[in-house]
């Protein structure tokens, strides 16, 4: 009985250790009435966030410039001269529109190298988003730490550049606007970018570095925030992810270095209508504001004329602190690991308390739980959404029950574990176990330590787990408080991962996670193989685990404020004066039905020319539409010469209808050479977002309805074979349209074109104009 308590307790202990581990990542509370004035302010920031996310505010909408105004006056008040920069950018890919930054400076006393402060402004486009999270919240952290730091008068030696940059969410045209072409960009040292991939849940720091990361880490480290949570496992991670942020321009176009601070929970709110006011968590936006203020205070007064480094460093975050160490500790501590573990099995052996033939055996069941609880995850979230066909309505791929899911999917993983590591009947069975696990995990690090050296702090929790084998190898005795010391390693950098990797790749990785909990389980035998009656413990975990999948059933539908994506477009073939309606959506609902109808046709023929989608969306269903008296663009070929072998025109493509976005693909083989898209060519940066094989050659972000001017040339005895997609967002307020609202329970689909007016035609003069001029 005493033993079943001892058990009962470790596993009390584990969890309250857990969840301090998760409680201490951000801060849990934050100022319901307002804070001293020479604080940083939740309260005052979520009253800057109210008031930028009334209504969406994407580029060419009336309230972007609205939100640019308010900007504008909110600096002014507090004491600044903003300026203003506008024009026009061509980021990779072709992503083409008219940016409008807004920028502010502060003197320092003695500057180094500017310190610049970075958020976008503008809310992503199509899906109405109010962009709380995504920018607001990034906006107001800056607003409301600088005010804070001029009221406290705080002395620093560089100059502060404010900038509120435009149209990330297009092309990041604004941060290329700012690094190409203003005279400040050659003055900054270092940016600090706050951004967001959801609305809750602790911000992490990725850092962008141009090399090694060493004086980039020692820089944070320094900084003292007070939650700092990241590690250099994460970049690696974020550039898996289909994202970049105008930090990544400064770095490819500016070689200028900085740190992105982001969140990522609730992520099936990111780039939605749902992504308002009353959905970001205040305290992930006072999280943002613990890393600015110390951080402002920091980099402002330390040396930015050279941050970077030859040498990396492997980081990682524990509670209220920040752990670095060097990349030639890497494969060292490897071998030590190896060193350690062969010097135990040898003095093991030695003593009889380690057996060779229970150490192989320790294979089995490694191998049984890594099997069977990957099979059962994987094939058992397919199996998911074969009955929940609605949760691939989220394009994210977390869906609003997806917490609950990790959760049951890891106490099934566990409960599978300890079904396996069933005690025999033998004394410490577990010490013989654990090697195969170690042995395992060292393999993993030898990878690391040659093809991923950021994951390099995934050694420490090997060698904690290593200890514990050395004190029962040394006493002959297993000691709970000691292992459970020991284990806070394994718990600290492990754990969060078993979370973190759904929530940012989507739920597709819940296998990812239970393998992770295996290994994670194996780390700690010496505390879960002590456990006596591990049936009942298996019982009780996949108990827990029914329980859990039972409340992800109950929420598995939608409601208003977690509510279901769906799209629709009308298309009209300015070629051929037929008409279509279509959608991306798999599932349709009674609002999609009504103009689809209950057996629409496949929209295949629709996809010749993929518009952009961030995961790839295209056109799954469509249906016949009354053809409307939709005025198509003018098209003027302003220039039609040949010089030699080359064909030199310009183009020039007049809306006749207000118009968002204008779209130009190549039919052909045609190469096109020094192309120019009103004025300018396209900036060189490595997209980590858009797909690198299409046939598209731009996409312009129309602002005031102003033409699209195209200046290129061509091989002459080629064949010149463009289509254009001309778009406007307006199709729920058309007048030319009686569309039906949709449901509180239905939002428009975040990522692709949707809720739009579409007219597609081929690129041919409006006018004819004079034959082709031969110049010899």
């Amino acid at each position: 009985m005493k033993k079943n308590y001892s058990s009962l307790y470790s596993m009390l202990v584990l969890v309250a250790l857990i969840s301090g581990i998760f409680y201490c990542m951000m801060p849990q509370n934050y100022d319901t009435e307002e804070a001293s004035i020479s604080e940083f302010s939740t309260k005052r920031a979520l009253e800057k966030v109210k008031a930028i996310a009334q209504k969406p505010h994407y580029v060419g909408s009336k309230n972007h410039e609205v939100i640019a105004q308010y900007l504008i006056q909110e600096l002014k008040n507090l004491g600044f001269q903003p300026s203003v920069q506008e024009g026009f950018t061509m980021t990779e890919k072709g992503t083409l529109v008219q940016s409008k930054n807004i920028l502010a400076r502060i003197e320092g006393t003695a500057n180094t190298k500017s310190l610049l402060l970075l958020s976008h402004y503008d809310s992503a486009p199509h899906s109405y988003s109010h962009g709380a999270s995504d920018d607001a919240s990034g906006v107001a952290t800056i607003l409301e730490s600088i005010r804070a730091f001029l009221h406290t008068k705080t002395k620093h030696k560089n100059d502060i550049i404010i900038l509120f940059s435009d149209a990330e969410e297009l092309g990041l045209n604004g941060a290329a606007l700012f690094v190409t072409q203003h005279n400040w960009a050659k003055e900054v040292g270092l940016v600090l970018n706050f951004e967001a991939r959801g609305s809750s849940g602790p911000s992490y720091m990725l850092m962008e570095t141009n090399a090694g990361n060493a004086k980039m880490v020692d820089g944070f480290q320094n900084g003292k925030a007070n939650y700092p949570v990241s590690n250099s496992l994460m970049y690696s991670i974020y550039k898996m992810l289909p994202n970049d942020t105008d930090l990544t321009v400064f770095r490819e176009s500016g070689k200028i270095q900085g740190y992105n601070f982001a969140f990522i929970d609730t992520h099936f709110d990111y780039h939605t209508s749902q992504d308002k006011y009353e959905h970001l968590d205040p305290k992930t936006l006072t999280h943002q504001g613990t890393y600015l203020m110390p951080l402002l205070k920091y980099f402002s007064n330390s040396d930015l004329k050279n941050l970077n480094s030859t040498e990396d460093k492997v980081y990682f975050n524990v509670p209220f602190s920040f752990v670095s160490y060097p990349f030639s500790w890497i494969l060292p501590m490897v071998i030590i690991g190896f060193v350690l573990l062969f010097l135990l099995m040898f003095v093991g052996m030695g003593k009889h308390v380690l057996r060779l033939d229970q150490i192989i055996k320790g294979f089995l069941p490694l191998l049984g739980s890594l099997i069977v609880a990957g099979g059962i995850t994987y094939f058992g979230w397919e199996t998911l959404l074969v009955i929940y066909p609605q949760y691939n309505d989220i394009l994210h791929g977390f869906t609003y029950n997806g917490h609950d899911y990790i959760y049951a999917f890891v106490s099934l993983t566990i409960a599978i574990c300890f079904l396996f590591y069933k005690n025999d009947g033998k004394r410490n069975p577990e010490m013989n176990q654990i090697i195969a696990p170690l042995f395992v995990w060292l393999l993993i690090n030898i990878g690391i330590a040659l093809y991923l050296k950021g994951a390099g702090f995934l050694i420490i929790p090997v060698i904690s787990s290593t200890l514990m084998l050395g004190y029962f190898v040394m006493t002959q005795k297993s000691n709970a408080v000691v292992n459970v010391i020991l284990s806070l390693p394994t718990l600290i950098i492990l754990v969060p991962f078993i979370q973190m990797f759904p929530i940012g790749l989507g739920l597709k990785i819940l296998v990812g996670s239970a393998f992770l909990t295996v290994l994670t389980f194996t780390l700690l035998l010496p505390i879960f193989g002590s456990f006596t009656r591990k049936g009942s413990w298996a019982i009780l975990f996949f108990a827990l685990s029914i329980g859990l999948f039972a409340k992800a059933h109950q929420s598995s539908g939608y409601v208003y404020g977690k509510a279901k994506p769906n799209s629709l477009v009308y298309i009209l073939n300015g070629d051929t004066n037929k008409a279509n309606w279509a959608t991306y959506d798999t599932n349709l609902d009674e609002w999609t039905k009504g103009y689809l109808g209950e057996k629409p046709k496949r929209a295949t023929s629709l996809n010749t020319n993929k518009l952009y989608s961030k995961y790839g969306s295209q056109y799954t269903f469509m249906a016949n539409a009354p053809v409307k008296n939709i005025q198509k663009p003018t098209i003027d070929f302003i220039k039609d010469s040949v010089i030699g072998n080359q064909r030199y025109l310009k183009i020039v493509i007049t809306p006749n209808r207000k118009v968002n976005r204008y779209d130009i693909f190549n039919n052909g083989k045609t190469k096109l050479h020094h192309l120019k898209a009103n004025g300018t060519q396209s900036i060189d940066v490595k997209s980590n977002i858009i797909a690198k094989k299409t046939n598209k050659i731009l996409s312009y972000y129309v602002v005031d309805n102003l033409p699209l001017e195209l200046e290129f040339s061509m091989n002459s005895d080629e064949k010149l074979d463009l289509s254009l997609v001309e778009s406007s967002f307006d199709l729920m307020q058309n007048p030319a349209f009686s569309m039906a609202k949709r449901r509180d329970w239905m939002i428009p689909t975040p990522f692709v074109l949707t809720d739009a007016i579409i007219v597609n035609q081929r690129v041919k003069p409006s006018v004819k104009k004079d034959s082709i001029i031969t110049v010899k």
